[in-house]
């Protein structure tokens, strides 16, 4: 029995749950800004602020995605691009894992009806509107930077009203569904508070 789940899951073709961003024109300001943020390049610096938080954040976190990304190196990596994407960003690495549960359940190739690409569901016109013709959106780092730049986008827009900008990600903004199960898989799935005591 377990193979033929296995097998059926080997067959079926990935697809996202999410839904889809909507185009919406941009100011050329905002166009050249976000294009500005796309196409930076990732500095070889860690994202964390010491060694044990990095030492702490990745072991907790690498355990609770056992199940989802099973070798460990990929499961570090993706990590580790989260955290750094998010926080550049200026989001929290965690609500980042909740969107992605809820989007694409951690499948890199995960394709929506939309056609939206990818670990956070990002939709191709992103690429002409923003970023380059040969911009991946299967590749891991690219499609997290996409993401996580919308989304700030999105958050900028609505004044930082993480509802509003959880619909106009998901194309569904008014609506309570999308949002609702981001913030849950965000705060039940992925919360984390740092467990070491600072002693002054």
């Amino acid at each position: 029995m377990r193979r033929i789940v296995l097998l059926l899951a080997l067959l079926l073709p990935l697809s996202g749950h999410g839904g889809a961003q909507k185009y919406e024109p941009l100011s050329a300001s905002v166009q050249a800004a976000l294009s500005r943020v796309i196409s930076d390049q990732a500095p070889p610096k860690s994202s964390f602020l010491d060694s044990m938080d990095a030492i702490d954040w990745m072991t907790e976190m690498s355990r609770r995605l056992e199940t989802r990304i099973s070798v460990r190196e990929s499961r570090l990596e993706f990590l580790r691009a989260v955290h750094y994407e998010a926080t550049r960003a200026g989001l929290d690495p965690q609500l980042v894992l909740g969107l992605i549960q809820v989007e694409s359940g951690f499948k890199k190739y995960a394709v929506s009806s939309a056609g939206a690409r990818g670990f956070m569901q990002v939709m191709p016109f992103w690429i002409k509107v923003i970023g380059r013709s040969d911009d991946n959106l299967f590749h891991l780092r690219t499609n997290l930077r996409y993401g996580c730049t919308i989304l700030r986008h999105y958050l900028d827009i609505e004044q930082g009203d993480l509802y509003r900008a959880l619909g106009r990600y998901n194309g569904s903004l008014g609506q309570a569904q999308y949002p609702n199960l981001v913030r849950d898989a965000w705060h039940k799935q992925w919360s984390y508070a740092s467990s070491r005591i600072v002693l002054r």
